[in-house]
């Protein structure tokens, strides 16, 4: 069974940077697309940043020019580097992946990770 787990949330004062780490357990073969999500409370869940497996990216308006998202294929790993952080950037962020695993192709999803900046 495949699982994503986020880490790397936190308090952090606006201004400040944080890095989320997304890593793949289980037995995957390989992630076609990957991409962060975040819900904020009261509030739809909302595409962040997208990365295939080629490098194509793509940001959400809001974060661009301070998130870089970016990914390690061989350890199945995708990173988010938060800079110049803001309070509306205050979130649970979640990892989502589409890949194929030996059970075919499928969508999974991270448990999250929250990420408060205080103002």
């Amino acid at each position: 069974q495949v699982q994503l787990v986020e880490s790397g949330g936190g308090l952090v004062q606006a201004g400040g940077s944080l890095r989320l780490s997304c890593a793949a357990s289980g037995s995957i073969f390989s992630f076609n697309s990957m991409a962060w999500y975040r819900q904020a409370p009261g509030k739809q869940r909302e595409l962040v940043a997208t990365i295939t497996r080629s490098g194509s990216i793509n940001y959400t308006v809001s974060v661009k020019g301070r998130f870089t998202v970016s990914r390690d294929n061989d350890k199945n790993t995708m990173y988010l580097q938060m800079n110049s952080l803001k309070p509306e950037d205050t979130a649970v962020y979640y990892c989502n992946a589409y890949g194929r695993s030996d059970s075919g192709y499928s969508f999974y999803w991270g448990q999250g990770t929250q990420v408060t900046v205080a103002s």
